[in-house]
């Protein structure tokens, strides 16, 4: 009896490991050729699409994923890649706002308010690509993130008919981003799962927002 449930949980592990990486491996796939990491090669796009993240670590160290997503968004809108920027994130609870702090970082950085429109119910990257397109009315954009979650971003958006390109900031040190990379596998897994069982849509759309770009 034991080494028949021995024998079961191996190959539901092997079934596991293999089904991971089919779904990373067609995702990265299928968005290599969106994905961009050069500021003079990047197509230009009216809209830069800022993946939220933490400021701060749990520990409270700076997030360098923050920050680098940051630095990406101002370096493409400084180059004439991008003339308008939505910040899109967690703002769940009254002191945790990604959106908010994304903003703040980028006046900080010399981006002018009326280039920066705020998505706070960005909560997974889902949310934040679908009401892209069906609350500020962009079909065409491009993704700022670490290329990881750029190409999980593009894989939805391209579900969805969405124009887009990906921009890659700066990537965090191994050190610093294993758990992250670990967890990666199974977002990428679960980002097939939302799209072609689950069905998912975002939490919340609402009324469409104008947005000057």
């Amino acid at each position: 009896m034991l080494r028949k449930i021995f024998q079961a949980f191996i190959l539901l592990v092997l079934i596991t490991t293999l089904t991971l990486v089919i779904c990373n491996s067609w995702i990265i796939h299928q968005t290599k050729n969106q994905i961009f990491s050069d500021i003079n090669t990047i197509p230009e796009n009216k809209v830069g699409l800022v993946l939220g993240t933490s400021k701060y670590f749990m520990n409270g160290s700076g997030n360098l994923f923050f920050k680098y997503r940051i630095e990406a968004a101002v370096n493409l809108f400084k180059a004439n890649k991008i003339k308008h920027i939505i910040v899109s994130g967690d703002n769940h609870k009254l002191a945790y706002n990604e959106a908010a702090d994304m903003k703040k970082a980028l006046l900080e950085q010399g981006i002018p308010d009326s280039c920066i429109t705020l998505d706070y119910a960005g909560f997974r990257t889902l949310d934040s690509v679908i009401r892209c397109k069906k609350v500020f009315g962009q079909d065409k954009f491009t993704i700022i993130s670490q290329e990881f979650h750029n190409q999980r971003a593009l894989f939805i958006s391209n579900h969805y008919n969405i124009d887009a390109i990906a921009f890659d900031a700066q990537a965090v040190p191994e050190d610093l981003s294993i758990t992250t990379t670990f967890r990666e596998y199974f977002a990428k897994f679960k980002a097939v799962l939302d799209i072609y069982v689950l069905h998912e849509e975002p939490r919340f759309l609402g009324e469409p927002i104008k947005i000057k770009a």
